[in-house]
């Protein structure tokens, strides 16, 4: 019976585990693809270090083979004047740069090798880290079809509210929008009917004051008056 128990356990929590990770299985994926990119950027400044590197050692193979030209020809003028000494000085001074240029082309090589093994890296990580943003924007609409499949359009969550309730809510703003303009529309009729304004208009039909507003007869009068001045 213990056994059975334990055995239950141990199913009940592998369960729960896998059903974390499904939930988390998107938040998981967007922190594993920040590690990766960042441990793609580290690459980078890695292969721009070996870059740099090897122009460096560039410069230092150009100058040694610049000051090992200008030895050899200063050795081979002592030479002709009979300098054997300052000659085999010269000499000397050219062996030890020889050995720094080799040292040198053997660093440029090995910069070479491992700029071009570090750059095939940097452009495979790159580009799979981009077929994984694309596959991480589809999984999320996939999850997104799933969630909606499941759970229909009830709310996910329970504080959340469902797609009924906003569309309730919608009709009943829009409602209360039509009620609000209807009522403004009544009383701009109303001051129209029986406002000041009115009053005055009436007062100035039956001849008491000016017209508040121009009517058709008052502009044909104002324009035959404007062609009798110019005649």
């Amino acid at each position: 019976m213990f056994k059975t128990v334990l055995t239950l356990f141990r199913g009940s929590v592998a369960a729960a585990g896998e059903e974390l990770e499904d939930r988390s299985a998107l938040l998981i994926l967007d922190q594993q693809m920040r590690d990766a990119a960042a441990a793609v950027e580290r690459s980078k400044r890695s292969l721009a270090l070996a870059i740099a590197g090897d122009q460096q050692e560039g410069r230092r193979l150009d100058a040694t083979n610049a000051r090992i030209a200008d030895l050899e020809v200063r050795a081979t003028a002592a030479l002709d004047g009979g300098r054997e000494d300052l000659a085999r000085e010269a000499a000397q001074a050219i062996a030890n740069l020889e050995a720094d240029r080799d040292a040198a082309m053997t660093a440029r090589a090995l910069f070479a090798s491992e700029i071009t093994r570090m750059k095939r890296q940097v452009s495979s990580a790159e580009a799979r880290i981009t077929e994984l943003e694309r596959g991480r924007r589809i999984a999320r609409a996939s999850e997104a079809v799933r969630a909606l499949r499941r759970g229909g359009i009830e709310a996910a969550r329970p504080y959340e509210s469902t797609l009924p309730e906003a569309e309730n809510t919608l009709k009943r703003l829009r409602e209360r929008q039509t009620e609000a303009q209807a009522a403004a529309d009544a009383l701009i009729e109303l001051d129209a009917a029986s406002g000041p304004l009115a009053t005055a208009e009436k007062l100035a039909e039956q001849g008491f004051g000016p017209r508040l507003k121009s009517t058709a007869d008052d502009v044909l009068a104002r324009l035959n008056a404007k062609r009798t001045q110019a005649a």
